[in-house]
């Protein structure tokens, strides 16, 4: 969407929730609106997400689209960096508004945005720690004005511990733990399949990353396959850069094992997503270490595979989701 398109659809979920009778009116309209961002985003979180319960899966939903409209914001939309900028501090300036609401109306009253308002209420209702959507805001800033990360430690420190491990946290707030003496590892579980993810996507994305100006590779990795200056489309990079993916998806698959291990610290009616959403990307780092395409090409996972980690009992979910209004 363009940002005219997500302003047009913020402003009419918003009129229409000022118009609910009641607080649990007003959620389901800016839920609605959540969950045709996710759809429209994303095919193989969406799909992972319906084995969530209702109520769990709607906090989903609210989560992805506040992360989604700042992701857009750095990403997508065609403005210069000074922009870029003071949307994400305008947008961060509503998030602090929202914490200080009591319910969504009062929220939406106040201005906040419809997203960060369900997001808000999402917040308050879990008990998320208020900074973890700071730390997430900052990694967006700094994709605004990107770096180079000299090792995975600066990597994972600097950058994706904002831009996906906390919003790991966020979920496992949302998905709970098998019991209080879970939630820790519960946590450690989150931390470590984000990282995971991240690390996917920053392989997957290398000439997109490029075009972007950004670098998401450790340069120390890099250097040592030779590579000074990366070019994912330079011939003479290919093979170098392959076994540099190959290593960094060793490390992810590593991360998603660890995961694994933990699954069951969270609640059980969380089990089924967060296993299914461990093995969906897991394959698609699989194909990019097995990938012979070079990194200009972006691997994906075909539905079909994606069904097969799926439960058979539960494919009739996936048609549903889309066809359900």
């Amino acid at each position: 969407m363009t940002a005219e398109e997500w302003a047009l659809r913020e402003r009419r979920a918003r009129e229409a929730a000022l118009c609910a009778r009641t607080e649990q009116a007003a959620w389901r309209v800016l839920n609605r609106e959540a969950r045709r961002v996710m759809r429209a985003y994303t095919t193989s979180f969406f799909i992972v997400s319906r084995f969530l319960p209702r109520a769990k899966r709607e906090e989903v939903e609210a989560v992805y689209a506040a992360v989604r409209y700042p992701d857009e914001v750095v990403d997508t939309f065609p403005i210069d960096a000074e922009e870029r900028l003071r949307l994400l501090e305008e947008w961060g300036a509503h998030y602090e508004a929202g914490l200080e609401c009591a319910s969504l109306r009062e929220a939406l009253a106040r201005g906040v945005p419809a997203h960060l308002a369900g997001f808000t209420r999402v917040v308050r209702e879990r008990d998320i720690p208020a900074e973890h959507y700071r730390a997430f805001l900052g990694a967006m800033r700094l994709d605004v004005r990107p770096r180079p990360f000299k090792t995975l430690n600066d990597l994972v420190g600097s950058y994706v511990y904002g831009s996906a491990v906390v919003v790991g946290y966020f979920l496992t707030h949302v998905y709970g733990a098998r019991d209080a003496h879970s939630f820790v590892r519960a946590l450690d579980a989150a931390r470590d399949l984000g990282v995971a993810l991240q690390l996917t996507n920053f392989l997957r994305d290398v000439a997109e990353d490029q075009r972007r100006g950004r670098v998401y590779l450790p340069a120390d990795a890099l250097r040592a396959e030779g590579i000074e200056q990366l070019d994912a489309n330079d011939p003479r990079q290919q093979g170098p850069l392959a076994r540099v993916l190959r290593r960094l998806a060793a490390y992810a698959a590593g991360r998603y094992a660890s995961a694994e291990s933990n699954l069951d610290a969270f609640a059980p009616d969380c089990r089924l997503a967060v296993r299914s959403c461990i093995r969906v990307y897991g394959r698609l780092n699989e194909r990019i270490a097995e990938s012979n395409r070079g990194a200009a090409h972006r691997e994906s996972v075909p539905l079909r595979e994606k069904l097969r980690v799926l439960p058979p009992s539960k494919y009739w979910r996936i048609p549903l989701a889309y066809l359900v209004r």
